[in-house]
């Protein structure tokens, strides 16, 4: 079951101007950064709020590192803005994953891969989700 909205995915050109602008207009100053070579992006994950449970929304902002990056095409073709939005599970994302397909949804990845801060994720189809990049997100243990 889809627990909450883990993130929303920003993609931009210059990560460091944009951290600076969210940290000054909206106060975020709880930052995270990584560098998934895998996806070829490097990323800040600005913490929103955290709830009881630990469970925390982030804002996520993106940018390549390389050319041929999914990223890097997406901001060639749209500019910056949302990229993807994040649904976080407290279950097995491959279940997760399994489920939405068997209701005819493609998902992106055959297996989960690696995320921010240790989660494993998968994609949804933006054409099986009316148009929306969807991320689905289970938190490191």
């Amino acid at each position: 079951m889809l627990t909450r909205i883990d993130h929303i995915g920003i993609a931009c050109h210059d990560l460091e101007a944009t951290v600076a602008f969210y940290r000054e207009t909206y106060g975020f100053t709880d930052v995270h950064y990584e560098t998934n070579e895998e996806q070829g992006v490097r990323e800040a994950m600005l913490r929103i709020n955290e709830t009881g449970d630990g469970a925390a929304s982030f804002i996520q902002l993106i940018t390549p590192i390389r050319e041929d990056s999914t990223v890097a095409k997406w901001l060639a073709k749209n500019g910056e803005g949302v990229h993807h939005i994040a649904f976080g599970t407290d279950g097995d994302v491959q279940d997760e994953a399994d489920g939405i397909a068997d209701k005819g949804v493609r998902v992106l990845y055959d297996s989960p891969r690696r995320g921010s801060l240790g989660s494993r994720i998968t994609f949804l189809h933006p054409k099986d989700c009316h148009g929306v990049l969807t991320e689905l997100v289970q938190k490191s243990s």
